[in-house]
């Protein structure tokens, strides 16, 4: 595989770009997309066979089964970050590995409903949450320990509607390589 397909599969939807300005308009967008998450992740893994959900979605990477994990505990992490930086003043967050979350037998092995599930109530949940704050408080940050990086609750918001439909891409990707339905 050459190295501009593997990247195609690394990034279905391109990398993020962040945008230029964070309008009311842009992040009631992206919020909506954050909402709708969870039922199409469903919509598109619910009938997987776990053969199916056992099947990398590119080579050397993750499974999809993996992946729906992933999402969960990336979004647990997202809404927490959030929590923190509404609450003290720039906090240092902590990182997570998430290569090695990934490699842990509940991501290796569990049924995916669990999975799903958590992801219905946590989006609604940050959803609820993001459409509730103020400009002043869509600035509000927190710092990242890898690279010393204040993020504000905003750039989250574009980063995980974003990362949502990037692993939701890598999920409707193979589906359509394998011809599954």
């Amino acid at each position: 595989m050459e190295n501009s397909d593997l990247e195609k599969l690394k990034y279905p939807i391109g990398k993020f770009i962040a945008p230029s300005a964070y309008s009311k308009e842009y992040l009631s967008g992206k919020i909506e997309e954050i909402a709708q998450f969870p039922e199409k992740l469903k919509h598109e893994t619910i009938y997987l066979s776990d053969e199916q959900l056992d099947t990398p979605y590119r080579p050397g990477g993750w499974t999809v089964r993996q992946v729906i994990h992933h999402c969960a505990e990336s979004h647990m992490n997202c809404f927490i970050r959030i929590k923190w930086a509404l609450t003290e003043n720039n906090p240092v967050i902590k990182a997570y590995d998430e290569v090695l979350w990934a490699a842990l037998p509940d991501n290796l092995e569990m049924p995916i409903q669990p999975t799903l599930s958590l992801l219905e109530g946590l989006h609604f949940r940050l959803a609820y949450l993001l459409k509730s704050l103020s400009e002043t408080e869509l600035d509000r940050s927190f710092i990242h320990p890898e690279n010393n990086s204040e993020i504000k609750i905003k750039q989250m918001i574009a980063t995980y509607a974003w990362h949502g439909k990037h692993h939701l891409a890598h999920i409707t990707t193979l589906k359509k390589n394998k011809n599954w339905k």
